[in-house]
């Protein structure tokens, strides 16, 4: 979550009431908001739509335009609050970021804060009761699908997909049923974020390098600047290429991951899949 070029601009007459009710409420500073038990501006009506702008404008590159989770940010629709749930944690979590995580310390303004809170609390929670057999979930995961080769859970697996031993904490079953029939989708709706100057590609973005000297080598993109690219390949091994040496970069926003159709998962099998997934948090 980070604030986008620009966003001082077009709140109009709702970032008003936001400002106006936060200052009624609440005359405090950042450390006094800390303490706050409840957000002032909880279900006020213009918080919520001023927190929706803000949140799209700023937080959807990583934790996806309708908050149910990105390539980088957790699905924040679910109910699970892994740093905390109360209105002063995630005043916090968003204020400060978290240190050792891709989430960073925000400048907003703590009525924008505030407002980000109400939108966030005013989502429905997108978890339901999970059908699925966990055991039979697990011999999928490992056996049948083989998506251990790929992915790490709890140090057993591969390293070319992200680590799945806490993505209950983090993604919602519907979540990882599109995950497991539309790996592509994220990538491929283009969703790319606005405060990244550096070049930086997408997590888990599919990358094909050529040489100049005719090596083709297809992965997933780790990091990228004007000078060099880093990718881990189908091998799993990082390499580094230096662009001078490079014929060509490729970045194809699909992923590696194949899509299960019906035929090769059906839909009992996934929701066992997904039960199993469901229990690793």
């Amino acid at each position: 979550m980070k604030r986008g070029i620009g966003d001082g601009m077009g709140r109009g007459m709702a970032a008003a009431v936001v400002s106006l009710v936060v200052g009624l409420a609440c005359a405090m500073g950042g450390a006094a908001q800390e303490k706050a038990v409840t957000n002032p501006v909880a279900g006020n009506a213009a918080a919520v739509k001023e927190g929706a702008s803000l949140f799209r404008s700023n937080c959807s590159p990583c934790h996806g335009v309708n908050a149910r989770g990105g390539g980088r940010g957790p699905d924040l629709t679910s109910g699970r609050w892994r740093h905390g749930g109360t209105d002063a944690e995630m005043f916090r979590t968003i204020s400060d970021g978290v240190p050792g995580t891709e989430m960073p310390a925000n400048g907003f303004e703590d009525s924008e804060i505030w407002a980000i809170v109400a939108y966030l609390k005013s989502l429905a929670p997108t978890k339901r009761a999970v059908t699925g057999d966990a055991k039979k979930g697990e011999a999928i995961f490992w056996d049948q699908a083989a998506c251990g080769s790929c992915h790490m859970v709890r140090g057993r697996g591969g390293r070319l997909g992200p680590d799945l031993s806490r993505v209950a904490a983090a993604r919602s079953a519907e979540y990882l049923e599109e995950s497991v029939r539309e790996p592509s989708k994220e990538l491929s709706d283009g969703l790319v974020d606005p405060n990244n100057h550096y070049g930086n590609p997408l997590v888990y973005d599919t990358v094909t390098v050529v040489t100049k000297s005719g090596e083709r080598v297809k992965g997933v993109a780790k990091n990228e600047d004007t000078f060099s690219i880093q990718m881990m390949d189908m091998r799993q091994q990082l390499r580094v290429f230096l662009k001078k040496d490079l014929a060509e970069v490729k970045h194809e926003r699909v992923s590696l991951m194949p899509a299960y159709s019906e035929d090769q998962l059906s839909g009992e099998q996934l929701r066992d899949l997904v039960a199993y997934l469901e229990g690793l948090e």
